[in-house]
């Protein structure tokens, strides 16, 4: 047990550092419509800095390091780096869109505890509609040879306009190519911190009714949220998903239960305005930092940068500057509008720490 862990649930200040999420490059072979950092030029984190990172896994007692990107698999040294993760007792996860999963499946065992892939639709129609190329069979094949080979895959969705309808469908191609477990999170519309550079948000639209829905731009993450008629249909879907896949939820194959999916629903609902936002648990900003390729610090995903590493700066002080500092402590006084409507919370209580 690592009883140091619980001291992070009793300040803002970090003790140790659980999980660590790391952009390896801002560089993308996918073309998203709720993304546009594949229009910038690539960068990749220099190894310096991922040996610093390495160096602090012991002293901050890391457990998880997720490699994360734009797409994390065109560093080209992403299989040297996760290795030196790996060394350090870390459980290492990629999250990749799968594009290069076929052409570097060797490069998978011996190198990641995990690989999570994006899967953005049930059809080669609609995953290229949403991802901007020709990529379903691709990554579906990349599956195949990552599960042969006895690595752990689990799917993850974006929920959105063009493919709730599709839930069944996703969950069908997931199951048939092997994977662990199957997950959903819902598309998030105005978070202007989530992912990198990205289309402009409208605020707007995450206030309860707002004017202006249904007055949705052609591109951009706001293009993508369900309206009130697709609402009710994706809550039918749901309903639907619940009974073909029963023993799959029962088993925990399906990572979210079907409440969570309901609440999914709600969540859209509330962007129409027409009901409450789902109240999110997370702690995610004391149990977790993102990297990013330059070294900026994070807290997660959807929070502004606190810190950088930079002219010898520990990552031990860059979680703990009086900013990050003071940012812990507003979301946990539920004083930052981003954490009300979070897509993809996390949280660890006192019990999962303990186990870490």
């Amino acid at each position: 047990m690592k009883p140091k862990h619980l001291l992070n649930l009793f300040s803002d200040r970090l003790h140790t550092l659980p999980l660590l999420v790391l952009y390896l490059t801002d560089g993308c072979n996918s073309r998203c419509v709720t993304c546009d950092i594949w229009r910038n030029p690539r960068r990749n984190m220099a190894m310096a800095l991922v040996d610093e990172l390495v160096r602090a896994c012991k002293e901050l007692d890391v457990r998880w390091v997720l490699l994360s990107g734009g797409e994390a698999m065109q560093h080209p040294e992403w299989p040297e780096i996760a290795r030196r993760f790996r060394e350090q007792g870390v459980y290492v996860m990629l999250l990749t869109n799968g594009l290069l999963l076929r052409k570097q499946a060797e490069q998978i065992p011996g190198h990641v505890d995990e690989v999570i892939v994006s899967l953005d639709g049930g059809t080669a129609a609609t995953y290229e509609a949403i991802r901007g190329v020709d990529g379903f069979e691709l990554i579906l094949e990349g599956i195949r040879l990552v599960r042969a080979a006895g690595v752990p895959v689990a799917t993850r969705t974006t929920l959105q306009r063009a493919n709730y309808h599709e839930t069944p469908e996703i969950i069908r191609a997931a199951k048939a190519v092997g994977v662990n477990r199957v997950s959903f999170l819902t598309v998030d519309v105005s978070n202007q911190y989530a992912f990198g550079p990205r289309f402009a948000a409208d605020p707007t639209l995450q206030i309860a009714g707002s004017a202006g829905v249904g007055a949705l731009p052609e591109h951009g993450p706001a293009a993508t949220m369900l309206l009130p008629e697709d609402v009710k249909a994706f809550e039918a879907v749901v309903d639907a998903v619940a009974v073909e896949f029963a023993a799959d939820f029962a088993s925990g194959l399906m990572s979210e239960p079907v409440d969570k999916l309901r609440q999914m629903a709600d969540y859209f609902g509330a962007l129409n305005g027409d009901r409450a936002f789902p109240r999110p648990r997370c702690n995610a900003p004391h149990i977790s930092a993102v990297v990013e390729v330059d070294g900026t610090v994070r807290p997660c995903y959807f929070l502004p940068a606190y810190g950088k590493l930079r002219n010898g700066t520990a990552m031990r002080e860059a979680i703990n500057t009086p900013a990050a500092q003071a940012l812990r402590q507003a979301y946990r006084n539920g004083q930052r509008m981003e954490c009300e409507r979070c897509v993809c919370p996390l949280y660890k209580g006192p019990r999962a720490l303990l186990r870490m």
